[in-house]
């Protein structure tokens, strides 16, 4: 601070006069230095009683943006609620500025209150969920609706989005898939050997392997490895797309959001699942049969025929159909959280994470579907 500005701070700039307070401005203005001191230090004086307010400037005075802050906060501290003071002695253009700043509501910060019961927290818990499932219910009425306009060749899809999300949810994920099915049968060859062997029905081991994996464990297993692969990497993209506003931009130039980035993903994860399982399916009787050999003494000639034998085509239908459906499933709820993504890099990981755990528990819950449908047909 200059010695003027330290000089100036002793300076009285208020007085009193019966029920109007008269505030002196020097020479110079006010000036940063000044305007970063309490106003006490000027003697100023809140005695609560002001109905008026009368301001001297020197006749030299140009008036800056920093007086109209200096004014403004005297302001702030005498303006009572429902009443304002008059003010005087300002020019016209600075007398403007100031009603202007009075008249914009000032920013409060909430008080905190008492947490809501358990009773109101749930309710706006449960308001939240059906709102994101009719969102959800929404976003695949839409993608039906497209889908003919897709196959027509009338829809706005760009052919190299189409290829890349075509590698991303296929050739791109088979080493991961391989791995995961291989391993996973594996793990049920040997923990079949261990209890079929006390038995004496160790070749049995190529029936639980084959049925559990054709029917049950491959279409789960590949679903969820492409819902924490694919489906994550559809839900940032996404969102990160809504948070740069790449979202708005395509709506307002009039291509659907939903037609050009939900349904190419929709349609290649659906499509290609069903192949993806049938690849699966391999490496998971492969994963039985490097076990069962050396584990129960059996062929490879004697393992693929008993498998062969144990696995009907209805157990390759229904895995077909899982595969189909798991597909879309997590292609939709990916595109779907990318979608509703708050517009920030928090957003971009609430919404990936989001899309995975969502994906995953509605992998199982339709798979339960499926289980009580098949009991119920016979299949």
């Amino acid at each position: 601070m200059s010695g003027n500005a330290l000089a100036l701070t002793a300076v009285p700039l208020f007085r009193s006069e019966a029920e109007e307070l008269v505030v002196a401005i020097p020479e110079q203005g006010m000036g940063f230095p000044l305007l970063s001191q309490p106003l006490e230090r000027f003697g100023f004086e809140d005695h609560g009683s002001y109905t008026s307010i009368r301001v001297e400037t020197p006749g030299t005075w140009r008036w800056s943006t920093v007086d109209a802050a200096f004014l403004s906060n005297i302001l702030q501290r005498l303006d009572r609620p429902g009443e304002k003071l008059t003010l005087s002695g300002l020019p016209a253009e600075l007398a403007s500025l100031l009603e202007l700043a009075r008249a914009t509501p000032r920013a409060t910060v909430p008080e905190s209150g008492a947490r809501p019961c358990i009773t109101a927290r749930i309710g706006v818990r449960t308001l939240a969920r059906v709102a994101e499932a009719k969102a959800f219910v929404n976003l695949v009425g839409e993608v039906v609706l497209c889908i003919p306009r897709f196959f027509l060749g009338a829809a706005k899809v760009r052919r190299a989005e189409l290829i890349e999300v075509l590698a991303d949810s296929s050739s791109r994920a088979l080493l991961i898939v391989a791995i995961v099915n291989v391993l996973m049968g594996a793990i049920l060859a040997f923990v079949g050997a261990v209890q079929l062997k006390a038995f004496g029905a160790g070749i049995y081991v190529a029936n639980l392997v084959g049925i559990a994996s054709v029917r049950e464990l491959t279409p789960i297993v590949t679903a969820i490895v492409l819902a924490g692969r694919t489906g994550a990497s559809f839900a940032a993209r996404i969102a990160t797309m809504q948070g740069n506003e790449e979202i708005d931009a395509l709506t307002t130039l009039g291509i659907s959001p939903v037609e050009f980035l939900v349904l190419p993903r929709v349609l290649a994860l659906s499509l290609l699942m069903p192949l993806l399982y049938v690849y699966a399916c391999a490496f998971a009787l492969l994963g039985g049969l490097v076990v069962a050999m050396p584990t129960l003494d059996i062929s490879t000639t004697a393992y693929m025929a008993q498998t062969q034998q144990a696995i009907a085509a209805a157990n390759f239908a229904i895995g077909v159909l899982k595969a189909l459906v798991f597909g879309a499933l997590v292609a939709l709820v990916s595109c779907h959280y990318g979608l509703r993504a708050p517009r920030s890099a928090a957003g971009v990981g609430s919404a990936t994470t989001s899309a995975v755990v969502a994906s995953i528990i509605g992998v199982i819950a339709l798979d339960a579907g499926f289980a009580v449908c098949a009991n119920a047909l016979g299949v």
